[in-house]
Parts: structure tokens; sequence; C-alpha cells
């Protein structure tokens, strides 16, 4: 027992600074990539296989495909299938303002990503200019599989450590600025968002948290689900993965606090 309590204790500062440096394996699901000129035929096969169809033809002769990000949960299939059509990436897809941004065409233009510690200070900024103050995050669970709490949890873990930046969770969505939303939205979990959404104060900031918040993902639209969350609420930010990852979530809050940083100017 001493010994553990003299590790626990010789652990210093465990939040990285510099998370660029945490390695990310190459075999991450992150995003998609076409190669056109390799497809010898078979744009329909890897449409066929995809479980949620994110993948969709642009033209009726299949001279292109369309990857619809909201919808992809990077199972692979469709790589594993034709891989010298598709190849998918270990970084991760960015985040969006619309649900018809996360259609790509020829596979994402993904932007380089800032270091998390700059994304997050650029933010505190944002957070300051808008609020004066903290800001307040609730978080709802719609029904999902549970792998977007997990990612979301570690924003507040000793590693990516988000309260840094002047941003914490709260239990009331009375006392919330912003509203982070998981899963498709079930039918059981409709009435209970659309209150969660009410009881905020303005200017009701909502971000839709995977691909189930964004289409219903996986779940699709079924008879329980309403096939994401936008078919419930208004949404500000659309972030896509299955999971997303910590790093990709900052993006997504930034990008929020900035759209309506812009709208309130």
């Amino acid at each position: 027992m001493k010994d553990k309590t003299k590790g626990i204790m010789g652990n210093s500062i465990e939040t990285v600074r510099d998370t660029d440096s945490l390695f990310i394996p190459d075999n991450y699901r992150g995003s998609i990539a076409f190669n056109m000129e390799s497809a010898n035929g078979k744009r329909e096969l890897a449409e066929s296989v995809c479980p949620t169809k994110a993948l969709l033809p642009f033209k009726e002769n299949y001279s292109d495909l369309l990857l619809d990000y909201g919808k992809c949960i990077m199972c692979g299939y469709c790589a594993e299938i034709t891989p010298k059509l598709i190849k998918i990436n270990s970084k991760p897809a960015s985040p969006v303002n619309t649900r018809a941004s996360m259609i790509e065409r020829l596979g994402p233009q993904i932007p380089s990503l800032a270091s998390y510690e700059q994304t997050g200070n650029e933010l505190r900024g944002k957070i300051q200019e808008l609020f004066g103050r903290s800001l307040a995050i609730r978080e709802v669970d719609a029904g999902s599989c549970n792998g977007c709490e997990v990612e979301i949890t570690a924003l507040n873990n000793p590693i990516y450590d988000i309260e840094r930046f002047g941003i914490h969770f709260v239990s009331s969505p009375r006392h919330a600025d912003l509203l982070l939303v998981t899963g498709p939205a079930s039918k059981n979990m409709e009435v209970a968002l659309k209150r969660t959404y009410d009881a905020m104060p303005g200017p009701k900031i909502v971000i839709a948290v995977g691909a189930c918040a964004c289409s219903g993902g996986i779940f699709g639209d079924t008879y329980s689900t309403t096939g994401g969350i936008g078919n419930v609420i208004p949404v500000d930010v659309y972030i896509p993965g299955c999971p997303p990852r910590p790093q990709t979530l900052l993006c997504g809050i930034l990008l929020a606090i900035g759209r309506t940083l812009s709208h309130t100017k």
C-alpha cells in the first residue's frame, strides 16, 4: 500500500499540454478517401455493403461516389471489400455547420487540425468574448450506444482537462449555454430532449455528436427513432464520427461558439 501511494503521489501533473504528441494509430478509422481511377466497376459493390447507406452514387451511371459523413459509422466494410477504391485514413473528419455539408464528393478535404492546446486557448478567448465567463455544457444521451459518452467523458480526464479552458458540464439545462446531444433521438427521448432544449436560456447552442445524432447512424430512421436530433430541435454544429475523438469534440465546440459569436455581432 505504501508503494502504491508513493507511486500515485509521484505522478506529478498528468495533463498533456501538447496532444499533438499523442500517437494516433494508423488503423484508427477517422475519414474515407476514394480512388475512382481504381474503381474497376466496384462502386455498386461498395455501396451495397454499407450498413447505413452512407455511400451514394453521384450520378446514375456511378461515374462518381458521394459519402455522407452524417451516416458513416466507420465500420470499414467498404474498404475491406473494395481496397483499391476506398481507403480509410486516421485523420478524423471535421465538424460542420449544416447537415448538407456532411456529404462529400471524392473524399473529404480535411484541414490540418491545430493542436489541442491552440484550439482550447482560441476557444477560451471566444467564450470570454461571447459570455464574459465560463461555458456551461449540458450533455443529453438521446439513445446512444454510450460510445460518444466515453469520448465526452474523456474531455474531463487529466489528459484533456477541458475545464482549464473555461468549460464545464452542468446537470441542469437552466444553467447551460450549450447542449451536447448523442444518440439518434429515440421516440422515448423525444419529449425529454425538447423539454431540455426549451429549458435552456438563449442563445441555445446545440451540437449533434456522432453519426447517430446526425442522422440516426446505425439505428437508422425507424419506428423507434426520429432519425437524428435535427428532426427534434435546431442544430448549430454536426460532429461526424463513431465516436468522434476528444480533439474533434473540442473543434466542434469552437465552431459552434464562433458561429454564435458572429451572429451576435
